[in-house]
C-alpha cells in the first residue's frame, strides 16, 4: 500500500513505461480530508476512464490556504495511506500548491477527472490534458457527502469540545 504513494520525479518514468504499454493514464485530485463515502464512488468512477488511476492529494500547507487554518482535519500521510488503501486508485502523489496545474503538466494523463461540481471549462489542467488529445470528464457530486458536512454534523452533534462516548 505504501509503495503506491510516489512523489511526481518517481511517477513520471513509471506512467512513461505504462503510457508505451498502452495503458490508460487516468488523473484526479483533491484535499480528500476525511476520506468518505463521496470519495470512494468518486474515485471508483474516475477509474473507469482509463487502466491506470493517479491520485494527487494536497499537502497540509495546501489545504489550509484553500480551506482555512483549521484544515485538514487528517494529515498528508494519513490521507495519502488511505487513498492508496482503495483498490481503485493505483498511486497517490503530494502537491503542495493550492491547483494541480503543474503536477498535471508534469504527468501528462490521458484523462482527467474531476466532480460535478466543477464544470469541464473551469477544470484546472483541462488545456494540457487537451492539447494531448486527451479527455476531461466532471462525474456527478454525490450530494450530502463532504468533508466539511460531516465536520459540522459532528459539531452539531457533540458541541465544541464536548465529549465523545460514553
Amino acid at each position: 500500500m505504501i509503495a503506491k504513494i510516489k512523489t511526481i520525479r518517481e511517477l513520471q518514468p513509471l506512467l512513461t513505461i505504462l503510457r508505451a504499454a498502452g495503458r490508460k493514464i487516468v488523473f484526479t485530485n483533491g484535499c480528500f480530508d476525511i476520506i468518505h463515502t463521496g470519495h470512494t464512488r468518486y474515485l471508483a468512477i474516475a477509474r473507469s476512464f482509463g487502466d491506470i488511476l493517479v491520485v494527487a492529494v494536497n499537502s497540509d500547507s495546501s489545504v489550509r490556504t484553500i480551506k482555512g487554518e483549521k484544515r485538514p482535519i487528517s494529515s498528508q500521510a494519513e490521507r495519502a495511506e488511505t487513498l492508496a488503501a482503495l483498490e481503485s486508485v493505483d498511486f497517490v502523489t503530494i502537491f503542495d500548491e493550492p491547483d494541480p496545474h503543474r503536477v498535471i503538466s508534469a504527468l501528462q494523463p490521458d484523462v482527467l477527472v474531476k466532480g460535478g461540481d466543477w464544470p469541464i471549462e473551469k477544470i484546472i489542467g483541462r488545456d494540457v490534458v487537451e492539447a494531448r488529445g486527451g479527455k476531461v470528464v466532471n462525474v456527478p457530486y454525490v450530494e450530502g457527502a463532504s468533508t466539511t458536512g460531516i465536520i459540522e454534523r459532528i459539531v452539531r452533534i457533540y458541541g465544541e469540545g464536548g465529549k465523545v462516548g460514553g
